[in-house]
């Protein structure tokens, strides 16, 4: 049934009435109507196109695509199948951090692959925290071994933006004596998208101990601010699909190796705000002013 599955996609591919179309394959380990949604918007900003979902169950080997095809991977886990090739149409990738690029690459980068980062960039995440703590000059920051690979970047980063990083190893969440020594030199915390650090076992003693010494995080992502973070910078579905419609529209030899998303948005987290004593602001305000702090860079 696959292998027939498979030599219906490759005539489809063939045979299609938009012979000078480009084809465009998305692709993710499941099916779901959120992504079919996604699909079907996408297919509607680029009409010149021939867009398609398929599960990477359904797929051939990546070289038995056709070769002026583009290929759109969403998730982590879809590379090993991507892996398996170093030929195959060029390719987009989504929904992946840094973190989990590094474990499953172990910073080797394969040709022809343009990894679109998930996770909020440290700089861009720096700058917030000028913004919202104009007085803050001390970043804590804690790291895995997983995210080690970071710290060197982030902290020239910092010093870039004035900011001195005080980066501790934690190798242990269950042991706080290394977060606590980390808040007691600093004046913000600054979370990385690291699962080993944090997640949802960890992330009320993160708070918690922060909270105790009147200290807001930042970060790690979005999805962290309803739990009790006090900002973070994050690209929506819009932002996602602006990203894609703009690097499809240009030949993939000009595709970046790896990026972030240039549109996006800040969330913040107005009790958090008004408990820390911190004048946060208007969201829309705050993504206004980052952007053109980028552009100025």
């Amino acid at each position: 049934m696959r292998n027939l599955a498979v030599r219906l996609l490759l005539c489809m591919l063939a045979a299609s009435p938009h012979a000078h179309a480009t084809e465009v394959l998305v692709a993710a380990s499941q099916d779901s109507p959120a992504l079919q949604r996604f699909v079907a918007e996408l297919a509607g900003r680029r009409p010149q196109d021939q867009v398609r979902f398929l599960t990477v169950a359904q797929l051939p080997a990546p070289t038995a695509l056709p070769a002026d095809s583009r290929l759109i991977l969403l998730g982590a886990d879809t590379l090993p199948w991507r892996l398996t090739s170093a030929g195959g149409p060029p390719t987009l990738v989504l929904q992946i951090s840094r973190v989990q690029a590094y474990r499953r690459l172990s910073g080797h980068h394969p040709p022809r692959l343009t990894l679109l980062w998930s996770d909020p960039p440290p700089a861009r995440q720096l700058q917030l925290i000028r913004q919202l703590l104009p007085q803050a000059r001390r970043v804590g920051l804690v790291y895995s071994n997983a995210s080690r690979f970071l710290v060197r970047e982030i902290r020239q980063q910092a010093a870039a933006q004035g900011l001195a990083l005080r980066a501790w190893y934690w190798p242990d969440p269950q042991d706080s004596r290394t977060l606590n020594r980390m808040l007691e030199e600093s004046d913000v915390v600054l979370g990385l998208d690291d699962p080993a650090l944090y997640n949802s076992a960890t992330i009320k003693g993160v708070l918690l101990a922060s909270y105790s010494r009147r200290l807001a995080l930042i970060g790690p992502t979005a999805a962290f601010i309803r739990a009790g973070s006090l900002s973070s910078t994050f690209s929506d579905q819009q932002d996602w699909l602006d990203e894609l419609d703009r690097l499809l529209s240009r030949p993939p030899q000009e595709w970046p190796r790896e990026a972030y998303p240039s549109a996006f948005k800040v969330l913040g987290n107005p009790q958090v705000a008004r408990s820390l004593g911190i004048e946060a602001g208007d969201d829309r305000d705050q993504a206004r002013s980052l952007l053109e702090w980028e552009q100025r860079r």
